[in-house]
């Protein structure tokens, strides 16, 4: 993975940058409701919408998904936060990296996952928050149990 291309592309100059997961943590304690989406950023994002890929239908927003913890969640921010951006790190490909954004939810995707308007864009995370995502995930998580 190029690293450099991922975190410069699309990116405007000006924006706020994100190195850590206790950035993406303190952030997210902060503001709230906050979102992740893994896209050529928020400016490629206005010219598009997204789609189920199985169905082909548009849908009402943008995929996102949640990075401020549910109510429920009893264990450090740092791990839903970790737990949100290993689960889609598959999505962070030559063309797409994460970045944090907030907006109105107008609907749920084929995967249960919000659909935002109204979208305003928070910050940007360069690759290696991902890659420390995946340590940490790796360590305070049981990768492949099956619960209910």
């Amino acid at each position: 993975m190029d690293v450099p291309d991922l975190w410069d592309k699309g990116i405007p100059p000006d924006a706020p940058r994100l190195g850590s997961l206790a950035e993406v943590a303190e952030l997210v304690q902060v503001l709230a409701p906050v979102y992740v989406r893994f896209s050529a950023g928020p400016e490629a994002d206005r010219a598009v919408a997204s789609r189920d890929h199985e169905s082909g239908c548009l849908m009402p927003g943008l995929s996102v998904n949640p990075m401020t913890p549910e109510p429920w969640w009893t264990r450090p921010v740092e791990h839903w936060v970790a737990r949100q951006l290993r689960q889609y790190a598959h999505l962070m490909v030559r063309e797409r990296f994460p970045w944090l954004l907030t907006g109105d939810v107008s609907g749920r995707g084929p995967d249960c996952e919000p659909l935002l308007i109204g979208i305003t864009p928070l910050a940007f995370l360069a690759p290696s928050v991902v890659e420390e995502a995946g340590v940490l995930y790796r360590q305070a998580f049981a990768p492949g149990a099956d619960g209910t």
